[in-house]
């Protein structure tokens, strides 16, 4: 059994410190945010993620895992100390490396002996020796050693406790084998490939793998946009692309973006790192722009259908970026509903879960219902922006009697055009025909 700190409870940190505790580790999370922590400690988690409460409520009454405010305690009772605080982006585009450099502050402070220092959280190359020399500058003896290792974390919300206990690879980078080492040992449990390589390339890692998933989502996006032109089906051509074992058929559904805490981050900070190396990242700027004009195009549908959205009712299906969190970062509705109401229209607003975190952010205007069919009721259309199984499994004939026009837009290509056509909708979908368009709609598309 090994000892553990983890400094961050955000969502990399809690989800990171529960699994390690539920492979039999003995974990302390550690915050500054007392409120958390409080929450923590009468077993409410601050987000939401399937499965996650059981598995922290279990590790607990174990005695596996320990929520504290007192981080220097914290450090000080572990031999492996994970920083997995946040580093949001900032203004100018590049990671905000605060609150990494206060923690190797703190670790620094409370090194009473040889400890591994494990970056988790995804940071710019070049983090970890800023954090060794951070560590070594506050450290109260000159001979009490210690070693670095980052450790980049690749969690997709909605599945991140899978995805951890059974993780495809652990990415250990460090100048010390002996510390690679016991990571590596340390993540045995998850029978996974381990890959060791020096902090550099590991902290590179993490950021190449993001946004060559981005590339992918923005590549098939813009072809579903040229699809929509030619008379294409871009589910049958990813579905076709993905046959290509060079390619494979992951992150090729066409739809308007992404969005979260990751993809828009790493992003940007690449384009940053890049620019700052000298080098200029004109792939990669223009997967940024594909993303942003992507979520517009809902918008085109919307008018296409629809006509002027003065005074018109929209019901919007679907909040949070992805399915399964109520993660709000970076979410297409968060462009898409502010353009709606400055429009003219008028929204009712449907997510199972990111409601609460969505008043939060969108305009005051935004009205909001329990139940997808009482969003529905009586509008003129429907936007889809978030594919949850409430919206993906609804009543197709239940719900067009509900409406006041059946207009379905989109967005995440929940259904076949075949259904939508034999249910009379009025379908608009990304890189697909449009189902039973009138004729003077097809007419102004064509021009």
């Amino acid at each position: 059994m090994r000892k553990i700190t983890v400094i961050g409870t955000g969502y990399v940190g809690l989800v990171s410190g529960a699994c390690f505790a539920e492979i039999g580790n003995r974990v302390i999370c550690c915050d500054v945010d007392e409120t958390k922590i409080a929450k923590l400690q009468r077993g409410e988690i601050p987000i939401y993620e399937p499965g996650l409460q059981e598995m922290v409520a279990r590790n607990v009454e174990r005695g596996q895992l320990l929520f504290t405010t007192e981080v220097g305690e914290a450090i000080e009772a572990s031999d492996i100390v994970y920083i997995a605080v946040g580093t949001p982006m900032s203004e100018t585009g590049e990671a905000d490396m605060r609150y990494v450099m206060s923690a190797a502050k703190k670790v620094g402070e409370h090194l009473n002996r040889y400890k591994i220092i494990v970056n988790k959280s995804t940071v710019p190359v070049g983090t970890g020796e800023l954090v060794r020399e951070v560590v070594k500058a506050n450290k109260k003896s000159p001979w009490t050693d210690f070693d670095v290792v980052s450790n980049p974390e690749f969690l997709r919300e909605g599945s991140a406790l899978s995805d951890c206990m059974n993780m495809d690879r652990a990415i250990i980078g460090s100048d010390s084998d002996k510390a690679a080492q016991e990571i590596a040992d340390l993540h045995a449990p998850f029978q996974t490939k381990i890959f060791k390589t020096d902090l550099e390339s590991a902290e590179m890692i993490k950021y190449a793998a993001n946004t060559f998933l981005a590339t992918k989502i923005s590549f098939i996006n813009a072809v579903a946009n040229i699809c929509e032109r030619v008379g294409a089906n871009v589910t049958d051509v990813a579905e076709g692309m993905g046959l290509d074992s060079r390619i494979g058929s992951k992150f090729l559904q066409a739809g308007i973006g992404y969005g979260g805490s990751c993809f828009p981050k790493d992003t940007y900070a690449l384009a940053h790192i890049a620019d700052k190396s000298g080098y200029d990242f004109e792939l990669l700027k223009s997967v940024i722009k594909t993303n942003h004009r992507q979520r517009l195009i809902v918008l085109d549908k919307l008018r296409e259908a629809v006509g002027g959205l003065a005074g018109k009712q929209i019901a919007v299906l679907g909040l949070a970026f992805k399915p399964n969190t109520d993660d709000m970062r970076e979410a297409p509705s968060l462009t898409i509903l502010p353009e709606l109401l400055k429009q003219g229209a008028s929204i009712r607003a449907f997510d199972p879960i990111a409601e609460e975190a969505a008043r939060k952010l969108l305009p005051a205007e935004v009205q909001y219902a329990a139940t997808v069919e009482q969003t529905v009721a009586g509008a003129d259309a429907v936007v889809i922006l978030t594919e949850w199984s409430d919206i993906t499994g609804m009543d197709l004939a239940a719900i067009r009697s509900l409406l006041k026009q059946p207009i379905i837009i989109d967005g995440r290509n929940c259904f076949a055009p075949s259904d939508m056509e034999k249910n009379g909708y009025v379908y608009h979908s990304i890189g697909r025909q449009p189902v039973n368009q009138p004729e003077a709609s097809r007419q102004s598309a064509v021009r």
